[in-house]
Parts: C-alpha cells; sequence; structure tokens
C-alpha cells in the first residue's frame, strides 16, 4: 500500500489549519459575529482534510489501486473535492447574511470570512504553505486593521442613512425641519414600522448629504434634542 502522507505531515497540515482558522475566527468572536473562532476553525480544517483526501485519492488510483480500477476511473480528476468545498461553503455563509428591519444588511464581511477560510484550508491541505499563511496574514489585516481604516472613512463621509423613531407621525415634519436647520440636504425618507418594538413607534430611515463643514455626531445630537424622537442611529 503507498501512504502519500506521513503521519506527521498530516498532523502538520491540520494543525496549521486550526491555527490559521483559529487567529481569523478570534475577531469575529470577539465583536460577537453568527460564526466565531470555534466556525473558521472548523471550515479551514475541513477544507484542509478536503485536500488531504484529494492528495491521497490521486496517488492511490494512480498506485497501490491501479490494477483494481477501472480506466475511467483512474482518470477521474479528484481535485473536483476542493471545488466542491468552494460551492458547498455557501450554505454557511447564507446562514450569517441577515436583512435587519432597520433595513441593514449584516454577515457580509462574515460570509467572505468563511469563504476565504475555506480557500485557505485547501491551500493548506495542499501543501501550498507559504500561500496559505500570506491569506491568513491579509485576512487578519483585512477585519483588523481594515475595518478601523473603514469606520474613518465613513465618519467623514458626507452621505450619511440615519434611522430615526419618534412618537407619532406628526412628528416627521418636526425632525425634517430640524434637519434642513442643519443646512443638511434630505435625499429620501422612507417610513417603516417597528416590528419588534413594544410601544410600535413610527420610525424614518433619511438619506442625508451634510454640508462639508458639518459632522456626523452634529446633525445626531441637533436631531436627538427634539422631546419626541424616541431613538436615532446611523445606518
Amino acid at each position: 500500500m503507498v501512504v502519500t502522507l506521513s503521519i506527521w505531515d498530516m498532523l502538520a497540515r491540520v494543525g496549521l489549519a486550526v491555527l490559521c482558522g483559529g487567529l481569523i475566527g478570534i475577531d469575529r468572536g470577539r465583536k460577537r459575529r453568527p460564526a466565531g473562532f470555534r466556525t473558521y476553525m472548523l471550515v479551514c480544517v475541513g477544507a484542509a482534510m478536503t485536500m488531504i483526501l484529494s492528495t491521497y485519492l490521486a496517488a492511490m488510483l494512480t498506485g497501490a489501486w491501479a490494477e483494481a480500477v477501472p480506466p475511467a476511473a483512474a482518470n477521474t480528476d479528484v481535485s473536483r473535492f476542493g471545488a466542491q468545498v468552494i460551492n458547498g461553503i455557501g450554505f454557511l455563509g447564507a446562514g450569517t447574511i441577515i436583512v435587519t428591519g432597520r433595513q441593514q444588511v449584516k454577515g457580509m464581511t462574515t460570509a467572505a470570512g468563511l469563504w476565504a477560510s475555506a480557500c485557505m484550508g485547501l491551500c493548506i491541505g495542499a501543501g501550498f504553505y507559504i500561500a496559505a499563511l500570506i491569506c491568513c496574514a491579509l485576512m487578519i489585516i483585512a477585519i483588523v486593521v481594515f475595518s478601523r481604516l473603514e469606520r474613518m472613512i465613513l465618519s467623514r463621509s458626507r452621505n450619511i442613512n440615519l434611522f430615526v423613531e419618534f412618537e407619532s407621525l406628526d412628528d416627521l415634519s418636526a425632525v425634517i425641519e430640524k434637519i434642513k436647520s442643519q443646512e443638511t440636504r434630505i435625499f429620501d425618507v422612507e417610513l417603516t414600522k417597528a416590528k419588534n418594538s413594544e410601544n410600535h413607534y413610527p420610525n424614518a430611515i433619511f438619506s442625508l448629504k451634510l454640508p462639508k463643514k458639518k459632522t456626523h455626531t452634529a446633525v445626531l445630537t441637533a436631531i436627538a434634542e427634539i422631546d419626541s424622537v424616541r431613538s436615532i442611529e446611523e445606518l
């Protein structure tokens, strides 16, 4: 029987998958995201094991099993196992993406991270360690470092969306007047109903464009000063 990988080589590959998947999952877990430390770790390990299996089958079909299998089976492309991992990870990614009652889409970064973690696991399982380590480092930078850069850029953006909850629909005009008093342009107003609110207060999502010298905090503070406003949040 032909042994394609030693036990130590397999342990090294699976161990690296645990380490890399866990490092990426730690940040998501701290932020209370749907997929965290264990999920990323399991996805990466599973993908690595799939590639180890593909390597094993490819060697066995052309080696120890060559005489026992028909010619058609010997020509089977066992790398398709890895392709199915990329397709199959979609059900996990779809489960992490949700649309909130405030029309926010959440979980996109988590879903993309799971997909990239699976790709990283395939590299580890194939023994392509350099690519896997580079991928792990870049993913950590994208998730941890670039998230801070993204928040900084968004905080300086002139276009913002605000979710405002008020006591009655009659208060909508007061909110609009307060926004206009801040020299802020209103692009769109979408009235919604707070389904999960105990008091069922009416609310609206405002799409605004701020003047150059006006900050997000200044606009939010001005609207919050209205007595009838129950809550306000930047989306």
